[in-house]
């Protein structure tokens, strides 16, 4: 998010494009084959890209991830993404340019991943849980730096087959960061978590969980829920609002502190139907 709160930024770089009809349909069994960079531009100038594209478009190494025209690299000290695609979904009447440079800058640093199910099949990596931004785009023509966080998920078995359900929600605290998580995995067993991250990376799970804070439904009657003192929390914009997914801005308090916190919301169940596997083709391009 920016510092003055108009402009949002999602980046996520996919091997193995969890979400893709394409990649759904071939039974999973070649990741690389299908690979995207989702550019999500909120606020004035807005864009959204996520084409997909096949594994002879795809390069990597140890610090840098190409996939197509675009480019993830690491630095040693910075993550810095090259930005060169196309809002091309299908039924929109044209086809806009989205490119630029964007670096993510740690401030604080975790090395360990958390298993998110007992068998260990899914995997979730707090790289980053404190950073800083730095936003420059060609197009659309725009320049922003801002607050900003790094994670990292990976698995051996499909989303959908390992949950119905999760809400995310992660908060810069005066000196590290807040993150929550928790949903209801395949089996119906819920799980739930709090983590407090300290200014070197430490983190601190929680034993006590703030109270669940029931969010209003998004249009797409997508239900959204946080952790907040009190069980209270208020969304201040929806920056994402689709069938089976949504990403919000919501201000609360977390263990006696005000915090603003990026929260976002995935259904799977619905990911999974097939009407929603109709649509998702409209929204993903694919090419290769």
């Amino acid at each position: 998010m920016s510092q003055c709160g108009r402009h949002g930024l999602t980046i996520i770089a996919f091997i193995g494009s969890v979400f893709s009809p394409y990649y759904k349909k071939s039974g999973r069994g070649d990741p690389l084959d299908h690979c995207a960079l989702n550019v999500a531009l909120y606020g004035p100038g807005a864009r959204w890209t996520m084409t997909e594209r096949a594994r002879g478009a795809v390069q990597r190494n140890a610090d840098t991830l190409l996939i197509g025209p675009s480019s993830v690299h690491w630095t040693g000290n910075a993550l810095e993404i090259v930005i060169e695609e196309l809002d091309k979904r299908v039924g929109v009447p044209w086809q806009r340019r989205v490119a630029g440079r964007v670096r993510v800058i740690p401030e604080t640093l975790n090395p360990r991943a958390f298993a998110l199910d007992p068998q260990g099949r899914h995997h979730w990596h707090c790289l980053a849980p404190r950073a800083r931004i730095e936003v420059a785009m060609q197009a659309p023509a725009l320049s922003w730096q801002g607050s900003a966080y790094l994670d990292s998920n990976f698995g051996s078995e499909s989303l959908e087959e390992g949950f119905r359900v999760w809400h995310w929600s992660r908060a810069h605290s005066r000196k590290g960061a807040f993150v929550t998580y928790e949903g209801i995995r395949q089996s119906g067993q819920p799980f739930a978590s709090a983590l407090r991250f300290a200014p070197d990376g430490t983190v601190h799970e929680e034993e006590t969980l703030p109270p669940v804070a029931p969010l209003p439904n998004t249009l797409w009657q997508m239900e959204r829920k946080t952790r907040a003192d009190r069980g209270h929390a208020t969304v201040t914009r929806t920056w994402e609002d689709a069938p089976f997914y949504a990403r919000s801005t919501l201000r609360s308090t977390l263990y006696g502190e005000p915090v603003v916190s990026v929260q976002e919301s995935l259904d799977l169940t619905r990911f999974a139907s097939p009407v929603v596997q109709f649509m998702l083709p409209y929204r993903i391009p694919r090419v290769g």
